[in-house]
């Protein structure tokens, strides 16, 4: 039975700047997206792209700060829907507090998808053809905010077996050694998406598919962890003995399936 490490939140303090480690994570995500960006721009189809304009540089940068907007703000607000919104129904000021804590990333997604459908339509491009193009970068972003989750000790799993080697207590959650779910959900949502998402993306695919793969990945990837993940606690388990994560992976995964068939379709048709 491992205790969880008591590490400081605040990274580095200077004077009365605090830096935090978790947004040390936030910026580690955004700079590995900027860089796997640049490495999708050598990629096909993206190389060849000539119309209505190469791919370049900026769009990465261009992408990447519209990304942050939508993470930001659609991660606030799916927080405040899916999880309390009778709470925040209440409190609607409370709903710009980010700094309370409390991001969804099923918000975060839509959020982004948002961004992307303003991003394509002003730069001429076909929305499923950006998101090809981030998807395969966004695990890695995903890893780092896991990394962010185990430093501070919150979103812990459910109760282990005792003799689970690397069952572990954590501070504010009682004397029972849990899983490290935030590893999990490391290992299966960040490092192992990106390695599949990575590789399958760098064979030529149907506009589209790239997307429905990281939808499918992911959702299938995060149901999983919800089993070891300890549920919130205002909310329980929901129908069906799921937690709301569950559910909300539930259309991730329906809706990654039916967009790689229908990409492949549309391709078909159109050739």
């Amino acid at each position: 039975m491992l205790q969880h490490p008591q590490i400081d939140p605040v990274a580095l303090q200077i004077g009365p700047l605090a830096i935090h480690w978790y947004g040390l994570t936030y910026l580690a995500a955004f700079a590995l997206f900027f860089w796997l960006g640049r490495l999708r721009l050598r990629h096909e189809p993206y190389a060849s792209i000539t119309q209505p304009r190469r791919w370049e540089k900026r769009d990465v940068e261009d992408i990447l700060f519209l990304g942050v907007l939508g993470v930001v703000a659609g991660g606030r607000i799916g927080y405040c829907l899916f999880y309390q919104p009778a709470y925040y129904l209440q409190h609607p000021l409370e709903v710009f507090y980010v700094w309370q804590g409390g991001m969804s990333f099923h918000g975060g997604l839509i959020g982004v998808m948002l961004a992307m459908v303003w991003y394509a339509r002003s730069r001429g491009r076909p929305f499923f053809q950006v998101m090809d193009f981030i998807a395969p970068c966004v695990p890695t972003g995903l890893a780092a905010g896991r990394v962010g989750n185990f430093i501070n000790g919150e979103l812990w799993g459910r109760v282990a077996d005792p003799s689970l080697p690397w069952g572990m207590v954590f501070r504010g959650a009682g004397d029972l050694p849990r899983h490290p779910s935030q590893v999990y959900q490391f290992l299966l949502e960040g490092v192992l998406l990106f390695v599949l998402l990575w590789l399958y993306a760098r064979q030529p695919r149907k506009t589209g598919q790239v997307s429905g793969v990281f939808l499918l990945g992911y959702g299938v990837f995060r149901f999983i962890a919800e089993f070891f993940r300890e549920p919130d606690a205002h909310l329980g388990l929901l129908a069906l003995g799921m937690s709301m994560g569950q559910w909300l992976c539930v259309p991730m995964i329906v809706g990654g399936i039916a967009l790689w068939w229908w990409s492949g379709r549309e391709d078909a048709r159109g050739a």
